[in-house]
């Protein structure tokens, strides 16, 4: 499970995202604040399709650690309760 380096890739790539479209608008002389303000509102819709199989990693990572956990945590509340396990 690389859930660690799934997430750093996963916001790497949509900073990326934001910055290309910033940059793209700056080459066309839009002013920096709002070409970055664009660049975030554009990016996310965007980023959600380009990049959702790395998405899809991420939020599967999610889901197998939360599930490791419940299952930790209702094996401590087992064994608090003074149940076999």
């Amino acid at each position: 499970m690389h859930l660690g380096r799934d997430v750093t890739l996963y916001i790497c790539a949509r900073l990326g995202m934001v910055a290309a479209v910033t940059a793209a608008l700056v080459l066309v002389n839009v002013p920096m604040l709002v070409a970055l303000a664009v660049g975030v509102v554009v990016a996310l819709p965007i980023s959600m399709f380009v990049f959702r199989g790395l998405r899809v990693r991420v939020a599967r990572g999610l889901e197998e650690r939360q599930g490791a956990r419940r299952a930790e945590r209702e094996k401590l509340r087992a064994q608090l309760r003074g149940e076999a396990g």
